[in-house]
């Protein structure tokens, strides 16, 4: 599964969206090429401090997005940017288990799913609060019933895609909450879709989310990519 197809054309890219992240971002790249050594690292980062140096130093491919962007420009630029046939989204703070990347990209690659969604919500996991446990499962079960089958993670960090699926799939790319919208239209336009259960871990380093505005833009999202 990790082999390439030429020696510039890499099946799997790795793609992580960073801001600040230099007390974790060494540990999640050996992780990373730990468990899928030939994937492309892809990292589009808005830090101030020393990430995309730790980064470049381990052979990451960092683009610099500064001033910041917000999340979902920076996302949208790093599936666009993505070398990989197949495309699998991280978050870069640790909390997502890197050893489950190559199952994810053997679905995309070899059985043939299009989107694979590593689901934190199979239960409650410790390392999540209550209230963002019970706003995940709220906006789940709306768009659950909105869709037509079961989804239980909006917001998952860890995804895997195919290229060509993404480069195909309009969506808004402005605003926060897209990977709301990046599961969501797929489904409505009949791509297939897996969904594994993961373990979701404490993470390293101090969250950016802002939980107002990633509220209003889940449920925008959620009515968009249903009636729009």
């Amino acid at each position: 599964m990790e082999k390439q197809t030429d020696s510039n054309s890499p099946i799997l890219t790795v793609a992580m969206i960073t801001m600040n992240e230099e007390k974790a971002v060494e540990k999640v790249i050996r992780d990373i090429k730990q468990f899928s050594p030939s994937a492309e690292i892809l990292l589009i980062d808005s830090s101030k401090d020393k990430t995309a140096e730790l980064a470049t130093a381990l052979g990451a491919r960092v683009i610099k997005q500064f001033p910041p962007k917000g999340y979902g420009p920076a996302m949208d630029l790093a599936l666009r940017s993505a070398a990989g046939k197949v495309v699998v989204t991280l978050d870069c703070d640790d909390t997502y288990p890197a050893e489950k990347i190559p199952l994810l990209a053997q679905e995309v690659i070899e059985n043939g799913f299009d989107i694979v969604d590593a689901s934190r919500l199979q239960n409650k996991p410790d390392a999540m609060p209550w209230i963002n446990y019970l706003a995940n499962w709220g906006f789940a079960l709306l768009a659950s019933m909105l869709f037509f089958r079961r989804i239980t993670d909006l917001h998952s960090g860890m995804r895997a895609y195919r290229k060509s699926m993404i480069d195909s799939l309009v969506y808004q790319a402005k605003g926060a909450a897209l990977p709301v919208e990046l599961l969501l239209r797929p489904i409505k336009n009949g791509y297939r879709l897996k969904v594994i259960y993961i373990e979701y871990r404490e993470r390293i380093g101090t969250s950016t989310m802002q939980p107002l505005q990633s509220a209003w833009w889940t449920l925008k999202r959620i009515l968009s990519a249903r009636f729009n």
